[in-house]
């Protein structure tokens, strides 16, 4: 059985069909070519422009961070070679000094730098209390001081050292619980804590672990 015999106008269909389908792929080709060439000139553009965005972003925070702290520094009140006097509820005078003091505009606390704090200046037994740093609540009444403390204590005669001590200027006492060790009349003590009572009249000492000293220095003729 003979294939049926393709006329002159179905070769010039299926011709003009075929060119018609290669038109349209070459359009297709030519269209996705333009596309990828204008993302190639836009893509980089973009990508500088997240990037200026990042940079922009960074300096801005850091202008930003400079301009917050420049305000909270002109907030602080900076005291040079300061002088804070003051009563307990006995009456007993205290006088807290140090080289520098700094007070917050936001908590009106004082950070002291190399405080030196006197009490009982009425009498002629005085404690004193130096320090690398603290603090100072006035609101409070309460002074904060630490590291590297050392304590002449007038009354007991005894020498303190410790890493904190915490003041309450309201009743004079003085406490702190990282350790302390002392020297004096009745020779060396290490303890776990310490407080210091009526202006150094008492002296009580804590101990735990391998501290375990405890007791009550009373010095004689400390009446003040």
């Amino acid at each position: 059985m003979s294939e049926p015999e393709v006329t002159e106008a179905q070769q010039e269909a299926l011709k003009s069909a075929d060119e018609a389908r290669v038109a349209k792929a070459a359009a297709q080709f030519r269209k996705r070519s333009q596309r990828v060439q204008r993302l190639r000139r836009v893509l980089p553009i973009i990508i500088l422009l997240i990037a200026g965005s990042a940079v922009t972003w960074v300096v801005f925070r850091s202008v930003m961070s400079g301009v917050e702290r420049r305000a909270n520094e002109s907030r602080e009140l900076r005291l040079d070679n300061p002088m804070f006097h003051g009563q307990d509820a006995q009456g007993r005078s205290f006088r807290i000094g140090a080289e520098g003091a700094i007070r917050s505009a936001e908590t009106n606390q004082y950070r002291l730098v190399k405080p030196l704090l006197e009490l009982n200046l009425g009498g002629q037994k005085i404690t004193k209390l130096t320090a690398d740093g603290g603090t100072y609540n006035e609101g409070e009444r309460k002074v904060i001081i630490g590291p590297n403390v050392s304590i002449s204590d007038g009354g007991s005669g005894f020498i303190l050292k410790t890493d904190e001590a915490v003041i309450d200027t309201s009743t004079g006492i003085v406490t702190g619980n990282k350790g302390v060790h002392g020297t004096g009349p009745l020779g060396t003590i290490n303890a776990s804590a310490y407080a210091i009572h009526d202006q150094g009249r008492r002296v009580e000492f804590k101990g735990q672990g391998d501290q375990k000293i405890s007791g009550t220095i009373n010095p004689s003729g400390s009446s003040r």
